[in-house]
C-alpha cells in the first residue's frame, strides 16, 4: 500500500475501494468484480493526472519528501555496476549520509557521490536522514580529488534537507567543509553531472551539485533553505511554510525558467514513487546524454565552463 499525501485523498479513497473489491473476489470466486475494478482504476488514473498536473510548490515539496520515493541506493544499484563505496574522510570518521565511491556507468568508469536518507527507521538513523556532517563533505572532496587524478567523470545525486546543524558538526568545521567541497567541484577538470532526485537543501546540496550539467526530477525541490525554515525566519511562524514555498521559487519549473538548472527529468504520473524503475531509467538516459555531450571537451574547458555557468546565474533576469 502507498503512503498517501494529504492532497491525494481522492486517490486514496478510490484505491481503497479497489483493494476491498479484489479482496472480496479472492475470498469468493463466484463474485466477479473485474468490471467495477477496471472502472475504478480508470478513475484513479484520471484523478492522478488531474491532481498532478496542477501541484503547487508546497505539494511538490511533499512529493519530493515522500518516504517511498527512490533514494540514492536505488539509483546506485540500478544504473551502476561494480559500485565500490569508500568510507571515511581520513581525518575524523565515516559519515553515512554521503555515499561516495567508484562504479561503472554503462561500462564507463565513473565517480559516484550522493546523499542517502534511508527508507526505514533503522536506515534513516544510520544515514542521519541524509544530513551530512563535515566528514561527509571531506569524504566527497577525497573522491573528487581521485576522480580528477584518474580523469573519471563524476555523477552526483542530491537528496538532502540540508547539512547537519548539530554542535559537533559546527565544532568540526561544517561551513568550511561545505565551502571546500564546493570549491573542489568548481576546480576539477572532469565532467560533473548532478541530479536533484528529491530535496536539494541549502549548502548541504550545493556542496556536491556544482556540475557542468544540473538536472532536477519533475517533482523535486532545490532551495537555499527549507520552506519551514524560511517561514520561521521571515514570519516567525513555521506553519506558513506553504506560503514560503510559493514565494521561494523552489520547483523544477521555477529553477529552469531562472536558468539555475539545465533540464527537468519527467516523473511518472503520481510521482517517482509510483514507478521507480521508469524514473531511474529516465535519469540514466539523461546522464548518458550529458556525458556524451561533455566528452569532447578538454579539462580546462570543462572547468571554465562550469565556473562561468555559476557566475552567470541571475545575471540575465
Amino acid at each position: 500500500m502507498h503512503n498517501y499525501l494529504d492532497f491525494e485523498k481522492p486517490i486514496s479513497d478510490l484505491e481503497g475501494k479497489i483493494h476491498e473489491l479484489k479482496k472480496l473476489a479472492s475470498e469468493d470466486e463466484s463474485i466477479d468484480t473485474s468490471e467495477e475494478v477496471g472502472r475504478l482504476e480508470s478513475r484513479v488514473r484520471e484523478a492522478m493526472v488531474d491532481i498532478y498536473s496542477k501541484l503547487n510548490a508546497w505539494q511538490k515539496t511533499q512529493v519530493a519528501r515522500h518516504p517511498q520515493r527512490p533514494h540514492f541506493v536505488d539509483y546506485a544499484s540500478t544504473l551502476f555496476t561494480e559500485f565500490t563505496p569508500l568510507a571515511g574522510d581520513r581525518q575524523f570518521s565515516e559519515d553515512a549520509a554521503i555515499q561516495a565511491g567508484f562504479a561503472r556507468f554503462r561500462g564507463q568508469p565513473v565517480a559516484l557521490i550522493g546523499q542517502e536518507k534511508g527508507n526505514d527507521t533503522k536506515s534513516r538513523l544510520k544515514h542521519n536522514f541524509g544530513s551530512a556532517r563535515p566528514e561527509g563533505y571531506r569524504k566527497a572532496i577525497r573522491i573528487l580529488e581521485m576522480a580528477d587524478r584518474f580523469q573519471l567523470p563524476v555523477i552526483t545525486l542530491v537528496d538532502t534537507a540540508g547539512a547537519y546543524p548539530g554542535v559537533g558538526a559546527e565544532e568540526r568545521g561544517q561551513a568550511e567543509a561545505i565551502a571546500r567541497s564546493t570549491e573542489m567541484c568548481l576546480g576539477v577538470k572532469v565532467p560533473i553531472v548532478s541530479i536533484v532526485i528529491g530535496e536539494g537543501g541549502s549548502g548541504g546540496a550545493i556542496a556536491i551539485a556544482v556540475g557542468n550539467r544540473v538536472y532536477m526530477l519533475e517533482h523535486s525541490i532545490y532551495s537555499v533553505i527549507s520552506p519551514e525554515g524560511a517561514a520561521s525566519i521571515l514570519w516567525r511562524d513555521s506553519t506558513r511554510a506553504k506560503e514560503a514555498a510559493t514565494n521561494m521559487k523552489i520547483t523544477a519549473d521555477d529553477l529552469k525558467s531562472l536558468g539555475v538548472i539545465d533540464g527537468i527529468i519527467s516523473e511518472p504520473v503520481g510521482g517517482a514513487h509510483r514507478d521507480p524503475n521508469a524514473v531511474i531509467s529516465a535519469a540514466g538516459e539523461t546522464i548518458a546524454n550529458a556525458l556524451a555531450e561533455l566528452s569532447s571537451r578538454s579539462g580546462e574547458q570543462l572547468r571554465n565552463d562550469r565556473r562561468q555557468k555559476f557566475l552567470n546565474i541571475g545575471r540575465n533576469l
